[in-house]
């Protein structure tokens, strides 16, 4: 009984961290990289680490302060985030947190999943971390269309970009960025998370 409430105390420490990482970088530079029209964002990193880590369900909760910080921040925003506010706020709540907290618990689960057969589970690492930033992209761009494509404020970026159909709108809007958030959660999140593996093995703690 007692090693069972210490592997717990212990798994809601690693989760305490891995919410306060995402924490600071969302409130601070860390969190994104911007640059004249663009905006990507770091935080997929820790939860896509904290999902293979600590488990499906560590990454839903991970993904979900990733996705609250994200709805915190259309207040008082970009032009972007206040408009998808005006819309709905529900609408941007989804968004912004549901998307997300399905990103960190599939994540989690891809890893979950492949490790099975994967002996050194360096591509169960490289694999679930691209995942992740996949994931993000396609779940948040996807609700995205289904919620807004057709207000008023959209279409007009749908017409100033160019845009024939909702696909094209998205890869037209999200492509450099998501594949830069691809690549960098693929090579950070890789490195880092296996990282973690190898001392947590070395250290006798169990992943989640």
């Amino acid at each position: 009984m007692k090693t069972i409430t210490n592997k717990r105390t212990l798994k809601m420490v690693q989760l305490a961290l891995f919410t306060a990482i995402i924490l600071l970088m969302a409130f601070t530079p860390l969190g994104y990289i911007k640059t004249p029209g663009l905006e990507i964002t770091l935080l997929v990193v820790p939860v896509a680490v904290g999902a293979i880590i600590l488990g499906p369900t560590a990454g839903a909760i991970l993904g979900g302060v990733f996705g609250i910080t994200s709805f915190i921040q259309a207040f008082g925003g970009g032009p972007l985030g206040t408009a998808l506010l005006g819309i709905s706020v529900v609408g941007t709540f989804v968004l912004c947190v549901l998307t997300r907290i399905l990103m960190g618990w599939l994540t989690g689960l891809i890893f979950k999943l492949m490790k099975q057969w994967d002996r050194t589970r360096l591509i169960s690492h490289a694999v679930a971390n691209l995942a992740g930033a996949l994931l993000n992209t396609i779940l948040f761009m996807t609700t995205f269309v289904l919620i807004f494509y057709n207000t008023e404020y959209i279409q007009g970026i749908v017409t100033a970009l160019g845009a024939t159909n909702p696909i094209h709108f998205i890869i037209l809007f999200v492509t450099v960025n998501g594949l830069i958030e691809a690549l960098i959660c693929f090579v950070v999140g890789t490195a880092v998370s296996k990282a973690i593996e190898v001392f947590v093995h070395k250290s006798g703690i169990q992943m989640g």
